[in-house]
């Protein structure tokens, strides 16, 4: 299991279209992926949880992976996350 804070730099934070594309990069891999916020933790693969965080641009979340591809999706998520 690989966990990592990460910084939202997404200009508009996690609104419905970022969120999308989220979901979208995390269910390439098998891994279970998991964004955690303050005391609410979802599976970063289901669009209405990410959805229910709320993220917004500058938050802290912690990312969890597990799982066969857990580096690489964990790469590629970060990599998202910190887009601009």
């Amino acid at each position: 299991m690989v966990t990592k804070k990460i910084t939202i730099k997404i200009p508009t934070g996690l609104e419905a279209r970022p969120v999308a594309i989220l979901v979208q990069v995390a269910s390439q891999y098998e891994s279970a992926i998991y964004v955690e916020c303050e005391e609410k933790k979802v599976n970063a693969k289901s669009i209405m949880g990410m959805m229910s965080l709320g993220l917004a641009a500058g938050e802290e979340v912690i990312v969890s992976a597990s799982g066969a591809d857990e580096e690489e999706a964990m790469e590629n998520i970060e990599k998202y996350l910190s887009s601009k």
